[in-house]
């Protein structure tokens, strides 16, 4: 009987250590797993959330490049909303990001259809469409700018003879030609990537999904729009949201090809940030309008998430 009452006694004792000793190695796998967080926490803090305060903080002054700064409260917002140079730049952001999104994405995934086949000569052509996206965008922009140079650019001289410019057409000189050409490389840089995004999209769908909708007689485009579509939808949000903040943040292109020619016509939001700040060393005012293009950035994303989002939940 007495042998019996210990055994029982024992078995909560028993229960106890080792929920202690659970507990106990619960909360070391804690610390162990915050201490290998930390150098990626000490990273963020030290070059995102840091500079991301500072610039607040100074988009509040303003803050010449020597002396003393000073604090101005909404000053520097109330000029920027009223700056006529940073409207103009701020338009003209807008307009070629509503250019270039939907060159890139019907590009990006008329590839992306071209090589799902998955064969030896599609991994090929695959590899060549990606290959432009391992070039700096610097590098990139220098080679479309000798490629176009008037007289002496192998690709200017090929428009010319077969007839698209004359032999006098410098393709800078004017807004929309200069434009073209920043498009046109800039599409020839990123569509792998959008292409290799949508590929991974296309590649997730079921073959059977497509193959019972064309026994049950539907045609090509409609398997395309209310299947293929509805079904790439995740994917297409992270290409658009990828395509439209790289288009809305467009500085290296705009400056190396046009240095914001002719006539300002082409100077970007960041563009813009970039004189105000550097080159007339308003740093406070450069200040506010990152934070102002920040805004807008979020905003734009926000709205492309919202209208992109998955409403299945079945």
């Amino acid at each position: 009987m007495s042998t019996s009452t210990a055994s029982l006694n024992q078995k909560p004792l028993a229960r106890g250590i080792r929920s202690t000793r659970g507990t106990g190695l619960s909360t070391q796998r804690k610390i162990l797993g915050a201490l290998f967080a930390l150098p990626t926490v000490v990273m963020i803090a030290t070059f995102f959330l840091v500079p991301l305060g500072m610039t607040f903080w100074m988009s509040f002054n303003r803050w010449p490049l020597l002396g003393k700064h000073k604090w101005i409260g909404l000053e520097n917002y109330s000029t920027a909303l009223s700056d006529s140079n940073f409207l103009q730049a701020l338009k003209f952001t807008l307009e070629y990001t509503v250019i270039i999104t939907p060159i890139l994405l019907v590009f990006g995934f008329g590839l992306a259809v071209l090589v799902r086949r998955g064969d030896r000569p599609a991994r090929f052509f695959q590899s060549v469409y990606f290959m432009p996206v391992a070039i700096g965008l610097a590098s990139a922009s220098f080679l479309w700018l000798f490629m176009t140079q008037s007289q002496i650019g192998p690709l200017w001289d090929l428009m010319r003879r077969i007839g698209l410019i004359s032999a006098t057409s410098n393709l800078f000189a004017g807004h929309w030609s200069s434009l073209m050409v920043v498009n046109a490389m800039v599409t020839w840089k990123v569509v792998g990537l959008q292409m290799l995004l949508l590929l991974s999209g296309l590649q997730s769908i079921p073959d059977e999904v497509s193959e019972a909708a064309r026994v049950d007689g539907a045609s090509g485009w409609q398997r395309l729009w209310y299947i293929t579509v509805p079904l790439l939808r995740p994917t297409l949000a992270l290409v658009l949201v990828f395509s439209v903040a790289g288009s809305l943040l467009a500085f290296d292109q705009f400056y190396i090809m046009t240095s914001g020619g002719p006539s300002n016509s082409t100077i970007t939001a960041v563009y813009a940030i970039y004189r105000n700040s550097f080159i007339q060393f308003k740093l406070g005012y450069g200040a506010a309008l990152s934070v102002l293009l920040m805004v807008i950035l979020a905003i734009v994303s926000a709205i492309q998430m919202l209208l992109l989002r998955n409403t299945d939940h079945t």
